[in-house]
C-alpha cells in the first residue's frame, strides 16, 4: 500500500471519527455539579482530587477542603493551597489512621468535627467545589452515619462539585455518584522494595 493511499484512508477515518465525536458532544448539553469518588487500593486518589482543585483555581472556583485523616502529616499540597487564601479554605482535621491513635472514641469525635466543617462547605453557596479527603476511611470504620452523609451529598446545590477520596468506598456512595474512579494497585515501592514515603510523591 502506498503512503498516499494510507494517508487518504487515515484522513477519511479521522473525518468520520470527528463527525461522531462532534455529534456526541452536541447531544451533551447538561451542566451540573458532580459527585466524584476516587477509591481503590492504588496510589493517586487524593493526588487526583488535588489536581482538580488546581484546575478549579484557574477557573476562579472557591474551594473547601476537609482532610479526615491526614491532620498531623506534612503535606506539600496543603502548603501550595495556602498560597490561595482568597479561593481555598483547607482544614486538616484528622489525627492519623486509627492504628496510630488507638482510641476509637477520640477518632469518632475528631471525625464528627471534620464532618460538621464539611457540611458547612456543602451548604455554603459561595463554595463551588468541596474535597472530602479520606472520607471513605471514616465511613469504612463507621465513624459517621452513612445515611446522614449520603443525604447531605444528595442534597447539595445543583452546581456544586464534591470529590470524595479513600479506599473501600461504600456501595451506596458509588451508586449515587456521577463519576467513580478506582485506582488499582499494580506495584508499590513501599510494599515491594521497602522504600519509604518520598517527598513530592507521597507528601
Amino acid at each position: 500500500m502506498s503512503k498516499t493511499v494510507d494517508s487518504d484512508r487515515h484522513h477519511e477515518k479521522m473525518v468520520k471519527r470527528k463527525e461522531l465525536h462532534d455529534k456526541k458532544m452536541a447531544e451533551k448539553s447538561a451542566d451540573k455539579g458532580l459527585l466524584i469518588v476516587h477509591t481503590g487500593t492504588g496510589k493517586g486518589k487524593s493526588s487526583a482530587a488535588f489536581g482538580m482543585v488546581m484546575r478549579g483555581i484557574t477557573h476562579g472556583f472557591n474551594i473547601g477542603i476537609v482532610q479526615f485523616i491526614k491532620g498531623p502529616w506534612q503535606s506539600g499540597e496543603r502548603d501550595v493551597l495556602l498560597k490561595f487564601p482568597d479561593q481555598v479554605e483547607i482544614h486538616a482535621m484528622g489525627e492519623g489512621f486509627t492504628w496510630e491513635t488507638q482510641d476509637r472514641d477520640r477518632d469518632i469525635e475528631v471525625t464528627r468535627k471534620a464532618w460538621e466543617k464539611s457540611k458547612e462547605f456543602i451548604k455554603d453557596p459561595a463554595i463551588n467545589m468541596v474535597v472530602l479527603d479520606e472520607l471513605n476511611i471514616a465511613l469504612r470504620y463507621d465513624y459517621l452515619e452513612l445515611d446522614e452523609v449520603l443525604e447531605a451529598l444528595k442534597n447539595r446545590a445543583p452546581d456544586k462539585h464534591i470529590i470524595v477520596t479513600g479506599r473501600n468506598a461504600k456501595d451506596q456512595l458509588i451508586e449515587i455518584a456521577d463519576l467513580v474512579t478506582e485506582m488499582k494497585l499494580i506495584k508499590h515501592p513501599f510494599k515491594e522494595q521497602g522504600i519509604k514515603a518520598q517527598k513530592g510523591i507521597e507528601y
